[in-house]
Protein backbone atom coordinates (compact mmCIF):
# COMPACT_ATOMS: atom_id res chain seq x y z
CA UNK A 1 0.00 0.00 0.00
CA UNK A 2 1.28 3.47 -0.80
CA UNK A 3 2.10 5.45 2.32
CA UNK A 4 0.37 8.72 3.02
CA UNK A 5 2.01 11.38 5.13
CA UNK A 6 0.47 13.94 7.47
CA UNK A 7 2.20 16.76 9.30
CA UNK A 8 0.75 17.73 12.67
CA UNK A 9 0.26 21.46 13.07
CA UNK A 10 -1.02 21.11 16.64
CA UNK A 11 0.48 17.95 18.19
CA UNK A 12 -0.82 18.67 21.69
CA UNK A 13 -4.40 17.95 20.61
CA UNK A 14 -3.39 14.31 20.15
CA UNK A 15 -0.62 13.61 22.67
CA UNK A 16 -2.10 14.96 25.90
CA UNK A 17 0.42 17.70 26.62
CA UNK A 18 -0.60 21.20 27.65
CA UNK A 19 2.79 22.68 26.79
CA UNK A 20 3.55 22.25 23.11
CA UNK A 21 7.32 22.08 23.65
CA UNK A 22 6.72 18.76 25.45
CA UNK A 23 4.92 17.34 22.40
CA UNK A 24 7.59 15.24 20.68
CA UNK A 25 5.53 14.05 17.70
CA UNK A 26 6.17 15.92 14.46
CA UNK A 27 4.52 13.69 11.83
CA UNK A 28 3.23 10.26 10.86
CA UNK A 29 2.82 7.86 7.95
CA UNK A 30 -0.06 5.46 7.42
CA UNK A 31 1.15 2.22 5.81
CA UNK A 32 -1.65 -0.31 6.31
CA UNK A 33 -4.78 -0.68 8.39
CA UNK A 34 -2.63 -1.92 11.26
CA UNK A 35 0.76 -0.27 10.78
CA UNK A 36 1.88 3.35 10.99
CA UNK A 37 5.19 5.15 11.48
CA UNK A 38 5.29 8.08 13.88
CA UNK A 39 8.23 10.49 13.76
CA UNK A 40 9.33 12.24 16.93
CA UNK A 41 12.02 14.80 17.54
CA UNK A 42 14.14 14.75 20.69
CA UNK A 43 15.74 18.03 21.77
CA UNK A 44 19.49 18.27 22.08
CA UNK A 45 18.96 18.46 25.83
CA UNK A 46 15.65 17.75 27.52
CA UNK A 47 15.02 19.50 30.83
CA UNK A 48 14.02 16.22 32.51
CA UNK A 49 14.79 13.28 30.22
CA UNK A 50 18.47 14.18 29.79
CA UNK A 51 19.52 13.57 33.41
CA UNK A 52 23.27 13.68 32.74
CA UNK A 53 25.46 14.98 29.92
CA UNK A 54 25.86 12.62 27.02
CA UNK A 55 22.72 10.52 27.12
CA UNK A 56 18.95 10.74 27.19
CA UNK A 57 17.00 8.60 29.64
CA UNK A 58 15.36 5.50 28.16
CA UNK A 59 12.10 7.00 29.40
CA UNK A 60 12.37 9.69 26.73
CA UNK A 61 11.74 6.86 24.29
CA UNK A 62 8.92 5.55 26.48
CA UNK A 63 7.28 8.98 26.53
CA UNK A 64 7.70 9.10 22.74
CA UNK A 65 5.89 5.77 22.48
CA UNK A 66 3.11 7.02 24.76
CA UNK A 67 2.59 10.03 22.53
CA UNK A 68 2.78 7.93 19.36
CA UNK A 69 0.04 5.60 20.61
CA UNK A 70 -2.17 8.54 21.54
CA UNK A 71 -1.76 9.91 18.02
CA UNK A 72 -2.29 6.61 16.23
CA UNK A 73 -5.31 5.47 18.19
CA UNK A 74 -7.04 8.80 17.49
CA UNK A 75 -6.07 9.17 13.83
CA UNK A 76 -6.06 5.55 12.62
CA UNK A 77 -8.50 3.72 14.89
CA UNK A 78 -11.23 6.34 15.34
CA UNK A 79 -10.76 6.63 19.10
CA UNK A 80 -12.15 10.10 19.96
CA UNK A 81 -9.68 12.57 21.45
CA UNK A 82 -11.85 12.83 24.56
CA UNK A 83 -11.39 9.15 25.45
CA UNK A 84 -9.20 8.40 28.45
CA UNK A 85 -6.25 6.11 27.77
CA UNK A 86 -4.58 3.87 30.30
CA UNK A 87 -1.72 1.39 30.09
CA UNK A 88 -2.18 -2.06 31.58
CA UNK A 89 1.12 -3.70 30.61
CA UNK A 90 4.31 -2.63 28.89
CA UNK A 91 7.39 -4.63 27.94
CA UNK A 92 10.12 -2.26 26.80
CA UNK A 93 13.74 -2.49 25.65
CA UNK A 94 16.10 0.38 24.84
CA UNK A 95 19.47 0.52 23.10
CA UNK A 96 21.57 2.96 25.17
CA UNK A 97 23.83 3.66 22.16
CA UNK A 98 20.90 5.20 20.27
CA UNK A 99 20.09 7.49 23.21
CA UNK A 100 23.44 9.24 23.28
CA UNK A 101 23.14 12.97 22.73
CA UNK A 102 24.73 14.60 19.70
CA UNK A 103 24.52 18.29 20.58
CA UNK A 104 21.62 18.73 18.15
CA UNK A 105 17.98 17.60 17.97
CA UNK A 106 17.52 14.01 16.79
CA UNK A 107 14.60 12.45 14.96
CA UNK A 108 13.41 8.94 15.70
CA UNK A 109 10.93 6.80 13.77
CA UNK A 110 8.51 4.61 15.70
CA UNK A 111 6.90 1.88 13.62
CA UNK A 112 3.64 1.00 15.37
CA UNK A 113 1.71 -2.19 14.61
CA UNK A 114 -1.50 -3.07 16.41
CA UNK A 115 -2.11 -6.81 16.69
CA UNK A 116 -5.44 -6.41 18.47
CA UNK A 117 -8.13 -3.74 18.70
CA UNK A 118 -11.21 -4.95 20.57
CA UNK A 119 -14.24 -2.69 20.59
CA UNK A 120 -16.65 -2.86 23.48
CA UNK A 121 -20.15 -1.64 24.10
CA UNK A 122 -20.59 2.07 24.80
CA UNK A 123 -17.34 2.97 23.06
CA UNK A 124 -14.54 1.47 25.13
CA UNK A 125 -11.64 -0.33 23.43
CA UNK A 126 -8.71 -2.51 24.39
CA UNK A 127 -5.63 -2.41 22.18
CA UNK A 128 -2.30 -4.21 21.85
CA UNK A 129 0.55 -2.41 20.09
CA UNK A 130 4.07 -3.39 19.08
CA UNK A 131 6.62 -0.64 18.48
CA UNK A 132 10.08 -0.70 16.91
CA UNK A 133 12.06 2.53 17.18
CA UNK A 134 15.02 3.57 15.04
CA UNK A 135 17.30 6.60 14.92
CA UNK A 136 18.57 6.76 11.37
CA UNK A 137 19.59 3.18 10.67
CA UNK A 138 20.23 2.38 14.33
CA UNK A 139 17.86 0.26 16.41
CA UNK A 140 16.74 2.39 19.35
CA UNK A 141 14.31 0.15 21.16
CA UNK A 142 11.08 -1.82 21.08
CA UNK A 143 7.93 -2.22 23.12
CA UNK A 144 4.75 -4.20 23.49
CA UNK A 145 1.91 -2.29 25.14
CA UNK A 146 -1.54 -3.41 26.23
CA UNK A 147 -3.80 -0.44 26.86
CA UNK A 148 -7.39 0.70 27.03
CA UNK A 149 -9.42 3.71 25.97
CA UNK A 150 -12.69 4.70 27.64
CA UNK A 151 -15.28 7.39 26.93
CA UNK A 152 -15.39 10.04 29.65
CA UNK A 153 -18.70 8.77 31.06
CA UNK A 154 -17.40 5.22 31.53
CA UNK A 155 -14.04 6.39 32.82
CA UNK A 156 -15.69 8.67 35.37
CA UNK A 157 -17.83 5.77 36.56
CA UNK A 158 -14.68 3.63 36.97
CA UNK A 159 -12.92 6.36 38.92
CA UNK A 160 -15.82 7.18 41.22
CA UNK A 161 -14.90 9.86 43.76
CA UNK A 162 -11.56 10.40 42.00
CA UNK A 163 -13.10 11.25 38.64
CA UNK A 164 -12.64 15.02 39.00
CA UNK A 165 -8.98 15.57 38.06
CA UNK A 166 -8.77 19.01 39.66
CA UNK A 167 -10.10 17.73 42.99
CA UNK A 168 -7.95 14.58 42.94
CA UNK A 169 -4.87 16.59 41.99
CA UNK A 170 -5.47 18.96 44.89
CA UNK A 171 -5.31 16.04 47.36
CA UNK A 172 -1.57 15.58 46.80
CA UNK A 173 0.44 16.56 49.89
CA UNK A 174 3.51 18.77 49.69
CA UNK A 175 6.46 16.79 48.27
CA UNK A 176 8.44 14.96 50.94
CA UNK A 177 12.19 14.99 51.47
CA UNK A 178 13.91 13.49 48.40
CA UNK A 179 16.48 10.75 48.27
CA UNK A 180 19.86 12.43 47.52
CA UNK A 181 19.72 13.28 43.83
CA UNK A 182 23.09 11.71 42.96
CA UNK A 183 21.86 8.30 44.15
CA UNK A 184 19.25 8.23 41.39
CA UNK A 185 21.32 9.76 38.60
CA UNK A 186 19.94 13.25 39.02
CA UNK A 187 21.48 16.64 39.73
CA UNK A 188 18.34 18.46 40.91
CA UNK A 189 16.31 17.52 43.99
CA UNK A 190 13.06 18.46 42.28
CA UNK A 191 13.62 15.68 39.70
CA UNK A 192 13.75 12.97 42.39
CA UNK A 193 10.62 10.80 42.61
CA UNK A 194 11.59 8.88 45.76
CA UNK A 195 11.71 9.71 49.44
CA UNK A 196 13.83 7.70 51.91
CA UNK A 197 12.50 5.30 54.55
CA UNK A 198 14.10 3.55 57.54
CA UNK A 199 13.90 0.16 55.81
CA UNK A 200 16.60 -0.90 53.32
CA UNK A 201 15.42 -1.18 49.71
CA UNK A 202 12.13 0.57 50.59
CA UNK A 203 11.22 4.02 49.30
CA UNK A 204 8.24 6.29 49.39
CA UNK A 205 6.85 7.66 46.13
CA UNK A 206 7.61 11.37 46.05
CA UNK A 207 5.07 13.44 44.16
CA UNK A 208 5.71 17.05 43.20
CA UNK A 209 2.66 18.23 41.29
CA UNK A 210 4.44 21.49 40.41
CA UNK A 211 6.96 19.61 38.26
CA UNK A 212 6.55 21.06 34.75
CA UNK A 213 7.29 17.81 32.88
CA UNK A 214 5.90 15.04 35.08
CA UNK A 215 2.72 17.00 35.81
CA UNK A 216 2.15 19.08 32.71
CA UNK A 217 -1.54 19.38 33.69
CA UNK A 218 -3.86 18.08 36.46
CA UNK A 219 -4.45 14.33 36.58
CA UNK A 220 -6.99 12.26 38.46
CA UNK A 221 -4.28 9.73 39.39
CA UNK A 222 -0.49 9.53 39.35
CA UNK A 223 0.54 8.99 35.71
CA UNK A 224 2.25 5.84 34.56
CA UNK A 225 5.29 7.80 33.37
CA UNK A 226 5.83 9.02 36.95
CA UNK A 227 5.57 5.46 38.26
CA UNK A 228 8.06 4.18 35.67
CA UNK A 229 10.46 6.99 36.58
CA UNK A 230 10.16 6.14 40.27
CA UNK A 231 10.73 2.44 39.61
CA UNK A 232 13.85 3.22 37.58
CA UNK A 233 15.15 5.55 40.28
CA UNK A 234 14.59 2.84 42.89
CA UNK A 235 16.81 0.50 40.89
CA UNK A 236 19.53 3.14 40.55
CA UNK A 237 19.33 3.93 44.27
CA UNK A 238 19.91 0.30 45.29
CA UNK A 239 22.47 -0.68 42.66
CA UNK A 240 25.92 -1.55 44.00
CA UNK A 241 27.65 0.03 40.99
CA UNK A 242 26.70 2.59 38.32
CA UNK A 243 24.18 1.07 35.91
CA UNK A 244 22.08 2.10 32.93
CA UNK A 245 18.46 1.07 32.57
CA UNK A 246 17.94 -1.01 29.43
CA UNK A 247 14.43 -2.38 29.76
CA UNK A 248 11.44 -3.04 31.92
CA UNK A 249 8.34 -5.19 32.04
CA UNK A 250 5.61 -3.46 34.00
CA UNK A 251 2.08 -4.39 35.02
CA UNK A 252 -0.24 -1.66 36.26
CA UNK A 253 -2.77 -3.37 38.55
CA UNK A 254 -4.58 -0.38 40.07
CA UNK A 255 -4.63 3.39 39.76
CA UNK A 256 -2.18 5.06 42.14
CA UNK A 257 -3.92 7.87 43.97
CA UNK A 258 -2.61 11.21 45.20
CA UNK A 259 -4.21 11.05 48.64
CA UNK A 260 -2.38 8.06 50.15
CA UNK A 261 1.28 7.04 50.56
CA UNK A 262 2.76 4.62 48.03
CA UNK A 263 5.78 2.46 48.89
CA UNK A 264 8.25 0.95 46.41
CA UNK A 265 10.38 -2.08 47.27
CA UNK A 266 13.30 -3.50 45.29
CA UNK A 267 14.50 -7.11 45.22
CA UNK A 268 16.99 -9.01 43.04
CA UNK A 269 15.43 -10.99 40.18
CA UNK A 270 16.84 -13.69 37.88
CA UNK A 271 18.63 -12.40 34.76
CA UNK A 272 16.70 -12.19 31.52
CA UNK A 273 17.32 -14.21 28.37
CA UNK A 274 20.02 -11.70 27.43
CA UNK A 275 21.67 -12.37 30.83
CA UNK A 276 21.25 -8.76 31.87
CA UNK A 277 20.88 -8.25 35.64
CA UNK A 278 17.30 -7.52 36.67
CA UNK A 279 15.56 -6.01 39.67
CA UNK A 280 11.94 -6.41 40.68
CA UNK A 281 10.24 -3.24 41.88
CA UNK A 282 6.92 -3.70 43.66
CA UNK A 283 4.66 -0.84 44.73
CA UNK A 284 1.92 -0.91 47.37
CA UNK A 285 -0.74 1.61 48.29
CA UNK A 286 -3.57 1.14 50.79
CA UNK A 287 -2.28 -2.37 51.55
CA UNK A 288 -2.55 -3.66 48.00
CA UNK A 289 -0.10 -4.15 45.16
CA UNK A 290 -0.63 -1.40 42.61
CA UNK A 291 2.15 -2.09 40.12
CA UNK A 292 5.21 -4.25 39.52
CA UNK A 293 8.17 -3.56 37.26
CA UNK A 294 10.94 -5.97 36.31
CA UNK A 295 13.85 -3.74 35.28
CA UNK A 296 16.95 -4.79 33.35
CA UNK A 297 20.25 -2.92 33.60
CA UNK A 298 23.70 -2.78 32.04
CA UNK A 299 26.93 -1.48 33.47
CA UNK A 300 27.07 2.26 32.90
CA UNK A 301 29.54 3.43 30.28
CA UNK A 302 32.53 5.37 31.54
CA UNK A 303 32.26 9.12 31.00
Amino acid sequence: MTSTTATLTDPKQYVGKKHQDEALVIGWQHHTATTQTVTVEWPAHHAFYTPAPGAHSPLLLTESIRQALALVCHTSYDIPVGHRMGWEHIRFHANPAALRTTGAPVRADLRVTHSAVTRRRLGSARLTAHVIATVGNTYAGSAEIHYSAHPAAIYDRLRGRYADAALAFAQAPAPAEPVPAHRVGRSEARDVTLTPTDTPNHFGLRVDTSHPVLFDHPHDHIPGMVLLEAAGQAVLATATRPVTLTGFETDFHHYVEFDAPCTLTTAPAPPGLDRRPRTLVTAHQNNREVFTSLIATAQAAAR
